[in-house]
């Protein structure tokens, strides 16, 4: 089954191939792109296309590459052997499996989304190079190889808050989200919410495409800020004529909250309204 998106996931042409080169490849797809582009959803809709089970592995700065492999409890067993437990002989009691080992398991063949792996140490990626090229670790304490019956669909994504090694990205398909135009966004939004006005969706994009191009903005607002906004609009019955109006002293737009995330953004808008309102004297 090749992937083209799903009722609740809008997939470009250029992201359906991606997909569908990855899985053919059988090497982990690396997505970057805007945070709020869909990038974690993008696994989950894989695997809803699919029909395959997802495992999802989110790293945080203190992930090691090891957790996701297996860990062995070392202090339990000391503490079972003082305490005369008799598991102490089972030595694969005491070890707990990663992401890595479930996926490589499991019955059928799943999809492992490795999130955000730009968060973690630069050595994380190099740490994980022949464990995803060969589909294959061993595991010391009980001397057996765990190896993967069927290659997973592996996608791993990242903010492109730190570069990745170059020996990782050999072994990775690569595919940029770009951020939708605003015939993607139409649909999108029909997607999630296909009962809106179309007045307001196209006065609310008129508006977001705005803030997105301010000059000097910090942080641009992304397609899920649209979407919890236009959710809000609509949650607050602010219907199409309230975005039109052009007083300068509502430069701000409605409900802001879910578009600018951070007061320097805020102070930005605040600016242009007062020059605005000079100007206009």
């Amino acid at each position: 089954m090749r992937f083209s998106g799903t009722e609740s996931y809008v997939a470009s042409d250029d992201l359906s191939v991606a997909v569908n080169a990855a899985i053919t490849l059988e090497r982990p797809l690396l997505v970057k792109g805007e945070p709020g582009t869909g990038k974690t959803v993008l696994a989950e809709e894989i695997a809803r296309a699919l029909g395959a089970p997802l495992l999802t592995w989110h790293v945080k700065s203190t992930t090691k590459a090891q957790q996701g492999l297996y860990e062995y409890d070392a202090v339990s067993r000391l503490r079972d052997s003082q305490l005369g437990d008799p598991r102490v002989s089972e030595i694969g009691h005491y070890i707990r499996r990663g992401k890595l080992w479930e996926a490589f398991t499991a019955p059928e063949r799943p999809v492992l989304l490795i999130d955000e792996i730009d968060k973690a140490d630069i050595e994380f990626p190099n740490d994980l190079l022949l464990e995803l090229d060969r589909m294959e670790f061993h595991v010391y304490e009980t001397g057996e190889t765990v190896r993967a019956a069927r290659r997973p669909v592996v996608v791993i994504t990242s903010n492109n808050e730190k570069d990745l090694p170059d020996a990782f990205l050999r072994r990775c398909f690569f595919h940029y989200i770009r951020f939708p135009d605003a015939d993607t966004l139409k649909a999108i939004v029909a997607v999630h919410y296909p009962n809106i006005q179309h007045r307001l969706v196209e006065e609310a994009l008129r508006v977001f495409f705005e803030v997105r191009e301010a000059p000097g903005l910090k942080k641009k607002p992304s397609t899920s800020e649209l979407l919890d906004w236009l959710r809000l609009l609509m949650a607050e019955e602010i219907g199409p004529e309230v975005l039109r109006e052009r007083d300068t002293r509502k430069l701000i737009p409605p409900l802001y909250g879910a578009l600018l995330k951070n007061e320097q953004d805020v102070g930005l808008f605040e600016k242009l309204a007062f020059l605005s309102r000079r100007e206009g004297r």
